[in-house]
Protein backbone atom coordinates (compact mmCIF):
# COMPACT_ATOMS: atom_id res chain seq x y z
CA UNK A 1 0.00 0.00 0.00
CA UNK A 2 1.24 3.31 -0.76
CA UNK A 3 0.16 6.63 0.87
CA UNK A 4 0.00 9.79 -0.95
CA UNK A 5 -2.41 12.46 -1.72
CA UNK A 6 -3.80 14.46 -4.50
CA UNK A 7 -1.00 17.72 -5.03
CA UNK A 8 -0.09 20.72 -6.74
CA UNK A 9 1.83 21.40 -9.76
CA UNK A 10 2.24 25.01 -8.89
CA UNK A 11 1.85 25.57 -13.08
CA UNK A 12 4.44 22.60 -14.12
CA UNK A 13 4.13 18.82 -13.72
CA UNK A 14 7.98 19.06 -12.45
CA UNK A 15 6.09 20.94 -9.50
CA UNK A 16 4.25 18.07 -8.69
CA UNK A 17 7.43 17.10 -7.56
CA UNK A 18 8.62 19.58 -5.23
CA UNK A 19 4.80 18.64 -3.65
CA UNK A 20 5.51 15.30 -2.88
CA UNK A 21 8.91 15.44 -1.52
CA UNK A 22 7.48 18.70 0.66
CA UNK A 23 4.71 16.38 2.32
CA UNK A 24 6.58 13.17 2.50
CA UNK A 25 3.68 10.97 -0.06
CA UNK A 26 4.49 7.75 -1.25
CA UNK A 27 2.06 8.24 -4.43
CA UNK A 28 0.38 11.15 -5.98
CA UNK A 29 -2.39 12.44 -8.21
CA UNK A 30 -2.43 15.86 -10.46
CA UNK A 31 -4.75 17.63 -12.93
CA UNK A 32 -3.25 17.31 -15.96
CA UNK A 33 -4.74 20.55 -17.12
CA UNK A 34 -7.26 23.58 -15.58
CA UNK A 35 -9.43 21.18 -13.43
CA UNK A 36 -12.79 23.84 -14.04
CA UNK A 37 -12.29 24.25 -17.87
CA UNK A 38 -12.77 22.31 -20.99
CA UNK A 39 -9.41 23.18 -22.24
CA UNK A 40 -7.53 19.97 -23.29
CA UNK A 41 -3.56 19.43 -21.72
CA UNK A 42 -1.14 21.69 -23.27
CA UNK A 43 2.23 19.99 -22.16
CA UNK A 44 3.89 19.12 -25.06
CA UNK A 45 4.95 15.27 -25.39
CA UNK A 46 8.60 15.61 -25.29
CA UNK A 47 8.34 17.55 -21.67
CA UNK A 48 5.59 14.86 -20.49
CA UNK A 49 8.19 12.15 -21.34
CA UNK A 50 10.86 13.80 -19.27
CA UNK A 51 8.43 14.30 -16.45
CA UNK A 52 7.79 10.95 -16.52
CA UNK A 53 11.48 9.83 -16.58
CA UNK A 54 12.32 11.74 -13.56
CA UNK A 55 9.67 11.04 -11.56
CA UNK A 56 10.44 7.25 -12.42
CA UNK A 57 14.54 7.93 -11.58
CA UNK A 58 13.12 9.98 -7.94
CA UNK A 59 10.97 6.56 -7.17
CA UNK A 60 7.91 8.49 -6.22
CA UNK A 61 5.64 5.69 -6.38
CA UNK A 62 2.30 5.44 -8.40
CA UNK A 63 1.20 8.75 -10.33
CA UNK A 64 -2.27 9.44 -11.42
CA UNK A 65 -3.81 12.31 -13.36
CA UNK A 66 -7.63 13.28 -12.32
CA UNK A 67 -10.07 14.60 -15.44
CA UNK A 68 -11.41 17.84 -14.76
CA UNK A 69 -14.59 18.42 -13.41
CA UNK A 70 -15.84 18.89 -16.26
CA UNK A 71 -16.45 16.34 -17.89
CA UNK A 72 -19.67 14.49 -17.24
CA UNK A 73 -19.79 10.68 -19.07
CA UNK A 74 -23.61 10.13 -18.66
CA UNK A 75 -25.04 13.65 -19.50
CA UNK A 76 -28.17 13.84 -21.33
CA UNK A 77 -26.86 16.78 -23.49
CA UNK A 78 -25.12 14.76 -26.84
CA UNK A 79 -22.28 17.78 -27.24
CA UNK A 80 -21.65 17.37 -23.52
CA UNK A 81 -20.76 13.86 -23.86
CA UNK A 82 -18.71 14.35 -26.61
CA UNK A 83 -16.61 17.03 -25.14
CA UNK A 84 -16.59 15.34 -21.99
CA UNK A 85 -14.72 12.16 -23.42
CA UNK A 86 -12.55 14.40 -25.92
CA UNK A 87 -11.17 15.97 -22.78
CA UNK A 88 -11.35 12.60 -20.91
CA UNK A 89 -9.22 10.92 -23.66
CA UNK A 90 -6.84 13.67 -23.92
CA UNK A 91 -6.40 13.41 -20.38
CA UNK A 92 -5.48 9.64 -21.21
CA UNK A 93 -3.32 10.43 -23.94
CA UNK A 94 -1.34 12.75 -21.54
CA UNK A 95 -0.77 9.99 -18.66
CA UNK A 96 0.45 7.44 -21.45
CA UNK A 97 2.66 9.84 -22.66
CA UNK A 98 4.54 10.04 -18.99
CA UNK A 99 3.57 6.70 -18.01
CA UNK A 100 1.33 7.61 -15.11
CA UNK A 101 -0.83 4.67 -13.41
CA UNK A 102 -4.44 5.96 -14.61
CA UNK A 103 -6.77 8.64 -14.63
CA UNK A 104 -9.85 9.05 -12.73
CA UNK A 105 -13.24 9.57 -14.43
CA UNK A 106 -16.28 10.34 -12.47
CA UNK A 107 -19.17 7.55 -12.88
CA UNK A 108 -21.40 10.60 -13.96
CA UNK A 109 -24.91 11.72 -13.46
CA UNK A 110 -27.44 11.87 -16.18
CA UNK A 111 -30.19 14.24 -13.92
CA UNK A 112 -33.09 12.84 -12.01
CA UNK A 113 -35.05 12.65 -15.04
CA UNK A 114 -33.49 10.37 -16.95
CA UNK A 115 -34.26 6.78 -17.26
CA UNK A 116 -31.62 4.60 -15.23
CA UNK A 117 -31.24 2.33 -18.56
CA UNK A 118 -30.73 5.12 -20.70
CA UNK A 119 -27.83 7.24 -18.15
CA UNK A 120 -25.96 3.60 -17.84
CA UNK A 121 -25.96 2.76 -21.19
CA UNK A 122 -24.48 6.56 -22.12
CA UNK A 123 -21.48 6.11 -19.51
CA UNK A 124 -21.00 2.82 -20.78
CA UNK A 125 -20.74 4.76 -24.34
CA UNK A 126 -18.46 7.31 -23.10
CA UNK A 127 -16.22 5.09 -20.60
CA UNK A 128 -15.76 2.39 -23.63
CA UNK A 129 -14.45 5.50 -25.75
CA UNK A 130 -12.13 6.36 -23.48
CA UNK A 131 -10.79 3.45 -21.91
CA UNK A 132 -10.49 2.50 -25.80
CA UNK A 133 -7.34 5.66 -25.95
CA UNK A 134 -5.41 3.66 -23.54
CA UNK A 135 -2.94 1.37 -23.93
CA UNK A 136 -0.87 0.89 -20.61
CA UNK A 137 -2.84 3.38 -18.55
CA UNK A 138 -5.87 2.24 -16.43
CA UNK A 139 -9.30 4.22 -16.58
CA UNK A 140 -10.04 4.52 -12.59
CA UNK A 141 -14.19 5.16 -12.92
CA UNK A 142 -14.68 6.81 -9.13
CA UNK A 143 -17.67 6.42 -7.78
CA UNK A 144 -20.47 9.17 -6.37
CA UNK A 145 -21.70 10.65 -3.62
CA UNK A 146 -25.41 9.25 -4.63
CA UNK A 147 -26.81 12.47 -5.86
CA UNK A 148 -29.88 12.65 -7.83
CA UNK A 149 -29.35 10.83 -11.51
CA UNK A 150 -26.01 8.98 -10.30
CA UNK A 151 -25.04 6.60 -12.42
CA UNK A 152 -22.55 4.39 -9.88
CA UNK A 153 -22.58 5.41 -6.25
CA UNK A 154 -22.54 1.74 -4.91
CA UNK A 155 -20.94 -1.29 -5.73
CA UNK A 156 -23.57 -2.98 -7.45
CA UNK A 157 -24.26 0.14 -9.89
CA UNK A 158 -20.39 0.06 -10.81
CA UNK A 159 -20.94 -3.50 -11.08
CA UNK A 160 -23.94 -3.15 -13.95
CA UNK A 161 -21.90 -0.09 -15.67
CA UNK A 162 -18.67 -2.62 -15.84
CA UNK A 163 -21.16 -5.45 -17.72
CA UNK A 164 -22.50 -2.36 -19.99
CA UNK A 165 -19.06 -1.61 -20.39
CA UNK A 166 -18.51 -5.24 -21.50
CA UNK A 167 -16.21 -5.70 -18.53
CA UNK A 168 -12.93 -3.68 -20.56
CA UNK A 169 -9.95 -4.71 -19.38
CA UNK A 170 -8.61 -1.11 -19.06
CA UNK A 171 -11.46 -0.02 -16.87
CA UNK A 172 -10.32 -0.10 -13.01
CA UNK A 173 -12.49 1.36 -9.84
CA UNK A 174 -11.62 4.23 -7.50
CA UNK A 175 -13.92 4.11 -4.18
CA UNK A 176 -13.85 7.53 -2.49
CA UNK A 177 -14.58 6.84 1.19
CA UNK A 178 -16.28 9.91 1.60
CA UNK A 179 -18.52 8.98 -1.02
CA UNK A 180 -19.38 6.00 0.07
CA UNK A 181 -20.26 7.36 3.22
CA UNK A 182 -22.45 9.74 1.81
CA UNK A 183 -24.22 6.81 -0.20
CA UNK A 184 -24.77 4.89 2.98
CA UNK A 185 -21.70 2.63 3.39
CA UNK A 186 -21.10 2.33 7.43
CA UNK A 187 -17.58 2.82 6.96
CA UNK A 188 -17.18 4.25 10.68
CA UNK A 189 -17.70 0.95 12.48
CA UNK A 190 -15.30 -2.43 12.14
CA UNK A 191 -18.36 -4.04 10.71
CA UNK A 192 -19.51 -1.67 8.25
CA UNK A 193 -16.14 -1.64 6.71
CA UNK A 194 -16.23 -5.63 6.64
CA UNK A 195 -20.21 -5.55 4.42
CA UNK A 196 -18.53 -3.15 2.23
CA UNK A 197 -15.27 -4.97 1.36
CA UNK A 198 -17.42 -8.15 1.41
CA UNK A 199 -19.59 -6.70 -1.31
CA UNK A 200 -16.73 -5.83 -3.54
CA UNK A 201 -15.83 -9.51 -3.26
CA UNK A 202 -19.24 -10.59 -3.64
CA UNK A 203 -19.53 -8.83 -6.93
CA UNK A 204 -16.19 -9.93 -8.22
CA UNK A 205 -14.63 -6.71 -7.96
CA UNK A 206 -11.79 -7.28 -6.33
CA UNK A 207 -9.31 -6.79 -8.93
CA UNK A 208 -10.74 -3.93 -10.07
CA UNK A 209 -10.23 -2.00 -7.25
CA UNK A 210 -6.82 -0.80 -7.24
CA UNK A 211 -7.27 3.07 -6.04
CA UNK A 212 -8.82 4.71 -2.66
CA UNK A 213 -9.44 7.93 -2.03
CA UNK A 214 -8.84 8.38 1.90
CA UNK A 215 -11.60 11.49 2.74
CA UNK A 216 -13.13 11.94 6.00
CA UNK A 217 -17.00 13.00 6.23
CA UNK A 218 -18.26 16.49 7.10
CA UNK A 219 -21.41 14.89 7.00
CA UNK A 220 -23.50 12.15 8.70
CA UNK A 221 -24.01 8.77 7.04
CA UNK A 222 -26.17 8.20 4.56
CA UNK A 223 -26.25 12.10 3.73
CA UNK A 224 -25.43 12.26 -0.07
CA UNK A 225 -23.27 15.48 0.14
CA UNK A 226 -19.88 14.89 -0.84
CA UNK A 227 -17.32 17.54 1.74
CA UNK A 228 -14.34 15.99 2.20
CA UNK A 229 -12.56 16.93 5.41
CA UNK A 230 -9.29 15.88 7.36
CA UNK A 231 -8.43 12.22 8.31
CA UNK A 232 -10.57 12.05 11.79
CA UNK A 233 -12.25 15.14 12.13
CA UNK A 234 -15.50 13.90 10.29
CA UNK A 235 -17.77 11.31 10.54
CA UNK A 236 -15.67 8.24 9.69
CA UNK A 237 -13.20 8.42 12.44
CA UNK A 238 -9.85 7.51 12.84
CA UNK A 239 -11.43 3.58 14.22
CA UNK A 240 -13.05 3.62 10.99
CA UNK A 241 -9.64 4.63 8.57
CA UNK A 242 -8.07 1.88 10.93
CA UNK A 243 -10.52 -0.34 9.66
CA UNK A 244 -10.26 0.59 5.95
CA UNK A 245 -6.51 0.31 5.94
CA UNK A 246 -5.94 -2.94 7.55
CA UNK A 247 -8.45 -4.32 5.41
CA UNK A 248 -6.81 -6.91 2.98
CA UNK A 249 -8.39 -5.60 -0.28
CA UNK A 250 -7.32 -2.10 1.07
CA UNK A 251 -3.25 -3.22 1.72
CA UNK A 252 -2.38 -3.79 -2.00
CA UNK A 253 -4.26 -0.27 -3.73
CA UNK A 254 -2.84 3.16 -3.85
CA UNK A 255 -4.27 5.61 -1.11
CA UNK A 256 -4.37 9.03 -1.85
CA UNK A 257 -5.89 11.79 0.48
CA UNK A 258 -7.76 14.39 -1.20
CA UNK A 259 -8.76 16.42 1.78
CA UNK A 260 -8.61 21.07 1.60
CA UNK A 261 -5.58 22.71 2.55
CA UNK A 262 -2.35 23.15 1.84
CA UNK A 263 1.01 21.02 1.48
CA UNK A 264 1.62 20.71 5.15
CA UNK A 265 -2.12 19.26 5.75
CA UNK A 266 -1.57 16.91 3.51
CA UNK A 267 1.70 15.74 5.63
CA UNK A 268 -0.19 15.69 8.45
CA UNK A 269 -3.16 13.77 6.83
CA UNK A 270 -0.53 11.16 5.45
CA UNK A 271 1.15 10.76 8.89
CA UNK A 272 -2.15 9.93 10.46
CA UNK A 273 -3.08 7.09 7.61
CA UNK A 274 0.15 5.73 8.41
CA UNK A 275 -0.35 6.00 11.89
CA UNK A 276 -3.49 3.83 11.27
CA UNK A 277 -2.31 1.49 8.78
CA UNK A 278 0.37 0.46 11.25
CA UNK A 279 2.70 -2.46 11.02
Amino acid sequence: MRIGAHVPTRGSLFGAIDSVLACGAEAAQIWGSNPRAWAPPSVRAEVAREFGRLWRAERLGPLVLHAPYMVNVASPNADFRRRSVDLAKATVALAETIGATGVVVHAGAAGATTERATAVESAATSLRAIAGGASETSVFVELTAGTAGSVASTFREYRELLDACHAHPRLALCADTCHLFAAGYDLHTESGVASCFDEIRMLSLSRRLRLIHANDSKFALGARRDSHTHIGQGHIGEAGFRAILHHPAVRTCTVLVETPGRLEDHARNIATLRRLAGP
